[in-house]
Formats: C-alpha cells, structure tokens, sequence
C-alpha cells in the first residue's frame, strides 16, 4: 500500500472513530465538558485578533468555543475545521440559531493536513488556537505543526489541554487518566518541547504554563512579523 493511501485510511479511520463516540455524545457534549475542560474560556478571552483579523479553531466540536469568540471579539472573521461530520452538523446549528452565520465559516479537515484556501479562501490566520484537541488527535505533533504554518506574519497558536496532574494528588491523575483513556483521551506528556520544536521551525517562539496545579497546561506559540 502507498504512504498517500496508509495516510487517507489513517484519516478516514480517525474521522469514523470521532464520530462513532461523539454520535450520541453531542447532544449533551457541552453540558457536561463544562465542567472539566478548564482553561478554555480563559483561552477565548485573550484571543485578542486584530480588527478585521482572522481567527481559525482546530476541532472545533460543537462550536461552543467559536460561538463564544465571535460574540467577544466582534470585529473579527471566524473559522472552524473539525474531523467530525457529526460534531459539524451539531455546530453548523448552533451557529445559526446564535445568528453568526455570516461570521462564523465550518469544514471538514484533518488537523494534521488540511489546505485553508480550498475550504475557506483563506491561507493564514491572525489567531489560530486548539483546546482539548491534541489529546485526542494521533499524530498530535503534526497537528501543532500544521496549525503553525498556517500562522500569519505576527500571528499566534494557542492551546490548551489536559496537562500532567503534576501538582494533585497522585489517586487523583491515576483515576482521571483512566478515565479519559475510555474516551481515547490521552494528555500529552511532551507537550512543552513539542511546542519549542514547532515554534522553532516557524521562526517563532513558544510559552508554556501549567494550570490548576497541572490539571490543563496551556501553550503559545507567536510567530515573528514579516521580513
């Protein structure tokens, strides 16, 4: 088999199986995520995108983060790119009962490879951010890198996910990565060098930051303006 068709069955498998879990799950995803996806909002309010700029999520789910975006950065494009039909069919509703329509741009795509013009139109993005993502994406350094090289001179990727546990009690990490692993969730352990490496080869620099005593790590990478 070619590398090209082990790649597209790679990607086919991952699309099946994010919506063969979030089938069901979306009509009660962010009722319950609420709860335990720490950092997000805190993500959101320090977007801060240029006027008129443009600000894409990667796995974008049901589009509750882009939602809440659009309504606190008015003056800005958003798009979203999900593996997920099922995850974009909920999302694609909630954006138009919220009356973002006109705003808010969905597709299909792999986070590891996807071309922006074709789906949107547009080649780079002022803002480009992940939560709760790389935990759940395979080839999740790809996904960092992709999602830098889709950086606008003077832009910024953001992330947010589960980090280590590192400041809680160790029952407590044993027990939550247990259960994630149902959901074939796995926190990435090497987020922070994989964050240096991709900013590295954009010509950017990375931040990192552990929150909540290690319960969710947040990353930045920003990428230098134009030469």
């Amino acid at each position: 088999m070619s590398d090209a068709a082990k790649e597209s069955g790679t990607e086919s498998g991952h699309a099946g199986q994010m919506d063969a879990i979030y089938r069901t799950q979306r009509h009660f995803y962010d009722l319950t995520r609420k709860y335990y996806l720490l950092g997000r909002d805190a993500l959101i309010a320090g977007i801060a995108p240029p006027a008129g700029g443009s600000v894409l999520e990667i796995g974008c789910g049901t589009g509750r983060n882009l939602i809440a975006a659009a309504k606190a950065w008015p003056d800005a494009r958003f798009f979203g790119i999900d593996i997920s039909e099922a995850m974009l069919e909920t999302a694609r509703g909630k954006v138009v009962k919220a009356g973002l329509s006109d705003r808010i741009v969905l597709a299909q795509g792999d986070a590891t490879a996807f071309d922006p013009q074709a789906l949107f139109g547009v080649g780079e993005f002022d803002r480009i951010f992940q939560s709760y993502t790389l935990s759940m994406i395979p080839d999740w350094r790809a996904a960092i890198r992709e999602a830098a090289g889709k950086l606008a001179p003077g832009g910024r990727l953001d992330v947010v996910d589960f980090g280590q546990q590192e400041g809680l009690p160790r029952a407590f990490r044993a027990g939550l990565f247990a259960w994630l692993a149902r959901f074939d969730v796995a926190p990435r352990a090497t987020l922070q060098p994989a964050l240096i490496e991709a900013a590295s080869e954009v010509g950017g620099r990375a931040r990192f930051l552990a929150l909540y005593r290690g319960y969710a790590w947040s990353g930045r990478i920003s990428r230098g303006p134009r030469v």
